[in-house]
């Protein structure tokens, strides 16, 4: 009897295997692809392809230009390297300028899917590192959109784009106007939306999301002039256009920079010259200093970033929010985001047992206000050290630090750029502050015990890693996973992060006017919808520091 119940079970088993939900061989403007069917359960499985190129090799300093195609199947199982970039201790290279390839993922229950919903993920790092996998342990790759797909059924992409000098360098002229990358990112969501409905995706609903430099990516795609019609919503976590970092104004400077780092003229000839030089020497001349202080903040060194070019910027990005009429936008930021910079600025904030001393505040908000002179420092200290007392702690003093990088780096630009959305166009516009703890604050150096979300910290629980390595994580951190995956993906269904999975809160929308915004950690409830974040420190950025003069402080 067992042994008859043993074979029926098996039997069905591989009867289910056998016609499970799949694809098959995809047809695509460039030929026919073929991706790996896996099984997640019964009758329930994923299409996972990766290196699908959507352009061709790129010329150097030149835009994406549609790939020629190929012939017979493309066989896509394995990710394809990433753009040629430096190491994350800049002392070499890895990757390749043949690197303009997407990997997707699409979850099938009973039947094949049709029309899901499309989030399109843009990486951070800087614009200097990073690739659409993702950083690898044990085979575990933090961009898998295997979870997100499954969980939210919806179909994941993640995309690449040039970094560093081959990606942002620009003369600041004709010659080479810049913004490489985010027309490489541009080529891949037109690509997604020309192709996807092959994939079972719907081409009038895609979502485009990313973190850090992949964030601000994201809300430039959405104020370009070039994205009219190409997706529908955007999620950026800890990012904007509005980021002081997000947009080098001066970028002929670098350049010249750059160009005598490899002995390139810097005249009229100089964008020829780059041109022609040996890719990676290029990227190795866009090393960034790693070393910084309070008087030289480690935010400054990252140059190589976005241009106002006339085309795909046109104007200063706070202009063209009209440009995102009608789509749905999602933004925040990590309650300490700005730590890891600040953990480099004034190295004290991580220690026990050095003091951090109170001029080290001053010094820092002195460099980041630094073009109201001594008027921004002393404004700025006031409005910080208000909450102190008359005799702070060191708690406090280390903290009040990772505040002042925090709101300088990403919170208060976050908050501009929601304004903006909410105020210029139709789309919906939520925000958010992401406060889960840091894993490692009070257990591992250089995290002290106070520690909150510190930047990127949010990407393990967004691509699901506490529900697919779970011997890494408590149940509190799943729970958070599964929150931000149930709002993300609801929000990519519908443009309502509350409609559909459930969420433990319900989620109101931003306006200029109440500024409600959803804090999110795995002890969140219904009371966790909070108003007017840090309105005081918005304040000061917004309204207060552009008013006061050079010469005396008012």
């Amino acid at each position: 009897m067992m042994r008859a119940l043993g074979l029926s079970v098996a039997i069905g088993l591989f009867l289910e295997m056998a016609s499970g939900a799949s694809l098959g061989t995809v047809y695509t403007e460039g030929g026919l692809v073929e991706g790996k069917n896996i099984r997640l359960g019964y009758k329930h499985h994923m299409d996972v392809f990766k290196g699908i190129p959507f352009a061709g090799m790129p010329g150097r300093f030149e835009k994406p230009e549609r790939h020629p195609g190929w012939d017979g199947i493309l066989k896509a199982f394995e990710y394809r390297p990433r753009c040629l970039q430096l190491n994350l201790i800049m002392t070499s290279t890895r990757g390749s300028e043949d690197c303009l390839y997407l990997n997707i993922w699409v979850p099938h229950h009973r039947s094949v899917s049709t029309k899901l919903p499309v989030m399109v993920w843009i990486y951070g790092g800087a614009f200097l590192w990073g690739g659409s996998m993702g950083a690898n342990f044990l085979n575990n790759y933090l961009y898998s959109g295997q979870e997100i797909a499954d969980r939210g059924d919806v179909i994941v992409v993640t995309v690449a784009y040039r970094l560093g000098p081959l990606g942002f360098l620009s003369t600041g002229d004709s010659g080479m106007p810049g913004n490489y990358g985010l027309w490489d990112q541009q080529a891949a969501i037109a690509w997604v939306s020309r192709n996807i409905r092959s994939f079972g995706g719907d081409p009038d609903n895609i979502t485009v999301f990313g973190e850090s430099a992949g964030s601000a990516s994201v809300s430039f795609q959405t104020i370009t002039p070039h994205n009219k019609g190409l997706f529908k919503r955007a999620i950026s976590q800890s990012g904007t256009a509005l980021c002081p970092w997000a947009v080098n104004r001066n970028p002929r400077r670098l350049a010249e920079e750059v160009a005598l780092k490899v002995n390139c003229p810097t005249d009229d000839r100089m964008a020829a010259c780059l041109k022609m030089t040996d890719p990676v020497s290029l990227t190795m001349a866009g090393t960034i200093p790693i070393t910084s202080s309070p008087d030289s903040p480690l935010v400054f060194n990252l140059v190589l970033a976005a241009t106002i070019d006339g085309d795909f910027l046109p104007d200063e990005p706070s202009t063209l929010f009209h440009n995102a009429a009608d789509i749905d936008y999602i933004a925040g930021a990590n309650d300490m985001d700005g730590h890891l910079f600040t953990g480099l600025d004034v190295p004290t904030i991580n220690s026990h047992l050095l003091h951090t001393p109170v001029n080290d505040v001053k010094r820092l908000l002195g460099s980041y206000t630094r073009e109201k002179g001594l008027a921004g420092m002393e404004s700025g200290f006031l409005t910080y050290s208000s909450t102190w007392g008359t005799n702070p702690d060191q708690e406090t003093i280390k903290k009040t630090v990772v505040e002042i990088g925090t709101d300088y780096i990403f919170l208060i630009p976050t908050q501009a750029a929601l304004y903006l959305h909410a105020n210029a166009t139709s789309g919906r516009t939520y925000s958010y502050l992401f406060s889960q703890p840091n894993r490692m604050g009070g257990l591992v150096l250089p995290y002290p015990s106070w520690m909150g979300a510190d930047h990127a910290d949010d990407l393990q629980y967004v691509f699901g890693k506490p529900l697919t390595s779970p011997l890494g994580y408590w149940p509190s951190h799943r729970d958070v996973s599964r929150y931000l995956i149930h709002y993300w993906t609801n929000f990519a269904k519908s443009g309502d992060p509350n409609r559909g999975l459930d969420v433990p809160a319900t989620w109101p929308r931003f306006d200029s006017n109440s500024h409600q915004y959803l804090e999110i950690n795995s002890e969140m409830n219904r009371g966790y919808v909070r108003q007017r974040l840090r309105m005081r420190y918005v304040h000061f950025w917004g309204n207060i520091l552009p008013q006061l003069s050079l010469l005396k402080f008012l």
